[in-house]
C-alpha cells in the first residue's frame, strides 16, 4: 500500500492510521474503475478529503491500495 506516494507496511499503517488514531473514511463519491473519493477523519489530522485507488484481483480481492489527499 502506498500513502501519499511512500510505500507502507499495511499492518503498521492501519494500525497508526485507523485504530490508534481512530481514523474513519466517509464516502462522497465512487467508481466502478476502484476510485473512492473520501472524507477521511482521525484523531491526528482532523478531516482531510481523501482519494483512495484500490486494484481488485480477477477473484475480487484487493491486491494494493493507494490513497492520498484529494
Amino acid at each position: 500500500m502506498a500513502d501519499d506516494g511512500g510505500e507502507h507496511d499495511l499492518t503498521e499503517w492501519i494500525d497508526r492510521e485507523i485504530f490508534s488514531s481512530h481514523g474513519h473514511p466517509e464516502a462522497d463519491d465512487e467508481s466502478g474503475g476502484g476510485l473512492l473519493l473520501a472524507r477521511h477523519r482521525d484523531d491526528t489530522w482532523g478531516e482531510l478529503r481523501t482519494r483512495w485507488s484500490f486494484t481488485v484481483d480477477d477473484d475480487g480481492r484487493i491486491s494494493r491500495f493507494e490513497t492520498d489527499e484529494a
